[in-house]
């Protein structure tokens, strides 16, 4: 007996339907993104470079996925339903969504365990809901009668963004971890409905047009130029997430902002109205050449100012390379190998900016070299019918020409004429000149490339070449780019726009003197010179954070000290370098645990340390995961009963006070905090906010018979101390309150 085809009449198909399985599916697979990331803090660190990781397994995942429904394109419609609905049923097993309990190491390496942690916990979900967008556009498609499909890959995104955003303004302030997991679950059977009811509208036919595509075979250079404009984007996501996490806080509110914008390019280019995608294509390239020299040249100063020029060029970058994508789309019988080499250079761009470029680079050469290829992929036109003509008449040569003697004529003027010629007022007239020519080069593919890269290279570039051939200045690892800088009788330690150490030069004195935040002066400093009184000649000093290691020269003969310390070259520019001496003239070859710092005291025995010094930041970001309940824990059980804990909250962007006092309520702490502020004769000091705590009365009363300035920690009403569970920083953001 043949099978009857089972027809379904255009009109009949609901359209609602699939947007609604469309939307469901992606807000589940990018709300369990930073949901997933946040569980895997207290036990791989709060890196930015801990996200990066997890993007990349996220985005194999997906490739995963996507293969998964291009293969299953070959069979039945019918089929088709059947076997997603076992995968479906069969990663169901993994529910409700966590981490799996898997000990790891005290030297965990977030390159290595995020990707197998994070494969084993989500990854069969993960795969099974990734499959959603392409497989359900293609369902729509055949039981419509072959309407366009596309429209509904911005629906797609348009969930995806609605996940992302959620989580850290709705999901994370108002939901534990463990009650977010059940939501999850809830919309995970809520998926499977949809995807069911789908199914029941597909045709019931064997025939070969449901399966087997009759367009012409798509040419290998336009699946290349498909994967070329899909890499760009993606890695330039993930170089800005990097950019901004690092000198912000390693957190959802920060990891979503770049990857929601990627994902609302793709709404945008994939939408069915088509004048807000044409319109920012059309002024894209502007975006790429004035943006992009800002974001190298820099305003440190005003960090808020450049994060924002950050996300727009990336949003603009995005949206101009996806609606190229779209206008090079296929006929919807080819659909998912469109949407696999889709996924596939995002992947690649992922592996790029995430993987290759901190081994390869000493800085963040990623960011430029993205922006250059954007620069010469992005959809181009003439701005005026006269730019137009100038490029396409006989004047194009001496036009080009032209461009090409500006651009040398300025690196001459950098690289070649007397200092002054390149001040700040010059640099500005440079930039004003390359931005004019620029707008002019418009539709004229190869000089607006030459200008682009004329920006990048002077106002930023020439200046990261440099350090780079100077052999030992920089040196960059899984955790950032630190850089070494001599300032006249000083040499500092950078770590992205942070200072994270500085060390007088030009005599034996100098050179042992404590400088920045662990001045004497400063709330650590004074917790040093207290040690005898309070602990006798055998102190045990325990340093969360190694840096320069500054805090060596506090050591006396006698005391037993050991420093935390999760990046292994910082080790080697501390202690090996010779570029700073700390540790080789105060305390040479002191014990150092490499890896996270609460796992590794997590295997200290109790009581082994009379004083912790808790300084883990990298940049100005804060390790989230070392700031709950349950790593004061961790800490008072290291201490003795009489310790003295140190925290470090200098930050820029948060007011972590609040934190430290809740957790000192909850952990029953004395809490008191000195806010140092040197004197012009403190050379080399800095402005610095310390916590100390203890669970004796003592230390705090010593610290304050010492200096009065010592007050309670301030605490926050209704603020609820950080746990593993559950944490939130959007009350702590300083000019949001």
């Amino acid at each position: 007996m043949t099978e009857q085809p089972f027809e379904v009449s255009p009109r009949a198909v609901p359209r609602a339907l699939y947007v609604a399985t469309i939307l469901a599916g992606s807000f589940l697979l990018f709300l369990v993104q930073p949901m997933v990331a946040r569980m895997a803090l207290p036990r791989l660190g709060g890196a930015p470079a801990v996200w990066n990781s997890a993007m990349l397994v996220y985005q194999a995942l997906l490739l995963g996925g996507y293969a998964y429904a291009h293969w299953l394109g070959r069979v039945r419609p019918r089929m088709q339903a059947v076997v997603h609905g076992g995968v479906l049923l069969l990663a169901a097993l993994w529910l409700p969504i966590g981490l799996i309990a898997m000990p790891l190491p005290a030297d965990a390496q977030p390159a290595v365990w995020v990707p197998w942690l994070l494969g084993l916990s989500i990854g069969p979900l993960f795969f099974a809901v990734s499959a959603q967008a392409p497989l359900i556009q293609r369902w729509y498609s055949t039981a419509s009668g072959g309407r366009d499909p596309y429209a509904l890959y911005a629906a797609s995104n348009l969930g995806s963004f609605a996940g992302l955003i959620a989580y850290p303004l709705l999901v994370e302030p108002l939901m534990s971890l463990h009650a977010q997991s059940l939501l999850w679950t809830a919309g995970y059977a809520l998926v499977v409905l949809l995807v069911a009811s789908c199914a029941m509208l597909l045709p019931g036919t064997a025939r070969a047009e449901h399966v087997v595509a009759t367009s012409p075979r798509v040419p290998w250079p336009r699946y290349l130029h498909w994967i070329a404009l899909a890499f760009v984007p993606s890695g330039l996501m993930l170089a800005t997430s990097t950019y901004i996490t690092t000198d912000i806080v390693a957190m959802p509110l920060l990891w979503v902002l770049p990857l929601g914008l990627y994902l609302l390019s793709f709404t945008i280019a994939f939408a069915s109205s088509r004048d807000t995608a044409e319109m920012l294509t059309r002024i894209a390239p502007i975006t790429i050449l004035l943006f992009g020299g800002i974001m190298i040249g820099g305003y440190q100063e005003k960090p808020y100012l450049n994060a924002g020029i950050a996300l727009i060029l990336l949003f603009m970058t995005a949206v101009a390379l996806h609606t190229a994508m779209y206008r090079a789309r296929p006929e919807p019988d080819r659909l998912t190998a469109f949407y696999l080499a889709m996924s596939i250079g995002g992947a690649l761009g992922g592996v790029f900016a995430g993987l290759i470029a901190p081994v390869v680079f000493d800085w963040t050469y990623e960011y430029p070299l993205l922006i250059l290829a954007a620069g010469a992929l992005v959809p181009q036109l003439y701005l005026t019918t006269g730019i137009r003509r100038l490029w396409m008449g006989r004047w194009r040569r001496v036009a080009f020409g032209a461009v090409i003697a500006i651009a040398l004529g300025l690196f001459v003027l950098r690289f070649v004429g007397p200092d002054d010629l390149f001040g700040e007022t010059r640099q500005g007239g440079a930039f004003t000149v390359i931005a004019l020519v620029g707008l002019i080069a418009i539709g004229a593919r190869v000089p607006y490339v030459v200008l682009l890269a004329s920006a990048l290279l002077l106002f930023g570039g020439y200046r990261s070449l440099t350090l780079s051939v100077e052999g030992g200045a920089r040196t960059r690892s899984y955790f950032g780019v630190y850089t070494v800088r001599d300032q006249g009788r000083t040499r500092e330690l950078d770590h992205g726009t942070t200072v994270h150490g500085v060390q007088l030069t030009g005599s034996d004195a100098r050179e042992r003197t404590p400088t920045t935040y662990y001045a004497p002066g400063s709330g650590v400093g004074q917790a040093m010179t207290l040690l005898g009184p309070l602990y006798g000649p055998g102190a045990r000093v325990g340093v969360v954070g190694l840096g320069t290691g500054t805090l060596a020269c506090y050591a006396r003969p006698g005391q037993a000290w050991r420093f935390y310390e999760i990046d292994s070259a910082i080790v080697h520019i501390a202690r090996d370098s010779g570029q700073f001496t700390f540790l080789p003239k105060c305390l040479p070859d002191p014990p150092i645990r490499i890896g996270d710092a609460r796992i590794s005291l997590a295997a200290e025995p109790s009581d082994s340390l009379d004083l912790l010094a808790l300084d883990a930041f990298s940049s100005d970001s804060v390790p989230m995961h070392l700031m709950t309940v349950e790593a004061f824990a961790t800490y008072g059980r290291v201490l003795s009963r009489r310790g003295l804990l140190l925290v470090h909250i200098s930050n820029r962007f948060l007011d972590l006070e609040p934190v430290v006092a809740a957790a000192a309520r909850a952990g029953g702490w004395q809490a008191i905090t000195l806010d140092y502020a040197p004197s012009s004769l403190a050379i080399g000091a800095n402005r610095s906010l310390w916590v100390a705590l203890s669970r004796d009365p003592g230390a705090p009363a010593a610290l304050r018979e010492n200096d009065p300035d010592w007050r309670p920690a301030r605490a926050t009403p209704g603020f609820a101390a950080w746990t593993d569970d559950y944490s939130t920083i959007l009350p702590l953001i300083r000019g949001l309150r």
